[in-house]
């Protein structure tokens, strides 16, 4: 099977899970939606950054979101999951969570800047912005007719995704019907968390950057960028039940449902993506988090919570090599 076929599963699911990162939040909140002419100009004047705001959560029902921990002699890791777009009402506030948030002297997030515009937009003038070879180009009249409507019902300007690389329509549009729906980027925990971090001053580190997680979709080739991009407009009504669904399962701490929305079907329907957005980057993070354990100090480690479901989440390749990671 071909990486373009196996792109058949829910692209919105790929995008608010495995790919959900941060970079979906931005998408939705700061770039996307803008006149590619005003692009260039916030790369030449980036807007200065808003003061950081705490925000308040409801509280969960039950215990709220899972938490692990991994402790050695001078070391306490805490590993929580999250998601990248919530409603405001969402409950997921977790006395057990703010504490441990609170206990850590340093906070790791998928990446350090999650909300920083003025980072992201060159990138995407670079690889999301093709002009010379428009979307009217690669699509059928049908499809362009589709997509030029879902563009239209997420309030982009007329003819502005005609000039949208595929992986980068597909991703505008995977985030859309959830912010219509009620989803707000400003809502996702990352943000939230940063901003309670950065009020106490405490020490904000990413696990990658930008540049590698828009590298994952922008390196595919065409075809299966275009794959990519027709899962999203076959997918596009379903994606706020989707979404939904695995939110649902994340607030409440079923970390088994959990991996069966969000991990299982790519994992038996999309192999090769399954090791490039999960497997890949859980085993670099599992690097990264056995270097921290040589330090001293109590960390906080965020990541979207598909990172932290199943067999080849976070937590099993730490146990693999033979640390005790154990559910708070």
């Amino acid at each position: 099977m071909t990486l373009a076929a196996r792109l058949k599963t829910r692209a919105v699911r790929l995008t608010h899970t495995a790919l959900g990162v941060v970079l979906g939040v931005i998408l939705a909140g700061a770039v996307a939606f803008q006149p590619v002419e005003a692009l260039a100009q916030a790369v030449e004047a980036p807007p200065a950054p808003a003061p950081p705001a705490t925000r308040a959560v409801l509280q969960a029902e039950g215990t709220g979101p899972a938490l692990w921990v991994i402790r050695d002699a001078d070391s306490t890791l805490y590993l929580f999951g999250t998601v990248h777009v919530l409603r405001p009402t969402t409950a997921w506030g977790s006395a057990r969570v703010d504490a441990a948030f609170d206990s850590a002297d340093q906070i790791w997030f998928e990446i350090s800047n999650p909300d920083d515009q003025a980072a992201l937009v060159p990138l995407i003038q670079q690889h999301g912005i093709s002009p010379d070879r428009p979307l009217s180009s690669l699509l059928t009249a049908e499809e362009m007719t589709a997509l030029n409507a879902l563009a239209a019902s997420a309030g982009m300007p007329a003819g502005q995704i005609d000039v949208f690389r595929p992986w980068f329509a597909a991703l505008v549009l995977s985030v859309a019907p959830s912010v219509r729906a009620g989803y707000d980027p400003q809502s996702g925990v990352e943000l939230i968390l940063k901003a309670r971090a950065e009020a106490a001053g405490k020490s904000i580190q990413g696990l990658e950057t930008i540049d590698k997680q828009i590298s994952i979709l922008a390196g595919m080739s065409e075809a299966d960028q275009l794959s990519f991009l027709r899962s999203m407009l076959e997918a596009w009504e379903d994606a706020t039940v989707e979404l939904d669904r695995m939110v649902g399962a994340w607030a409440t701490g079923d970390v088994a449902l959990l991996e069966e929305i969000a991990v299982d079907e790519m994992k038996s329907e999309s192999p090769v993506l399954y090791e490039a957005l999960l497997v890949g980057r859980n085993t670099d993070w599992a690097n990264q988090i056995q270097t921290m354990l040589e330090g001293s100090g109590t960390v906080f480690i965020a990541v979207g919570a598909a990172h932290l479901a199943g067999d080849d989440s976070v937590q099993e390749i730490l146990e693999d090599r033979g640390l005790r990671v154990t559910r708070e």
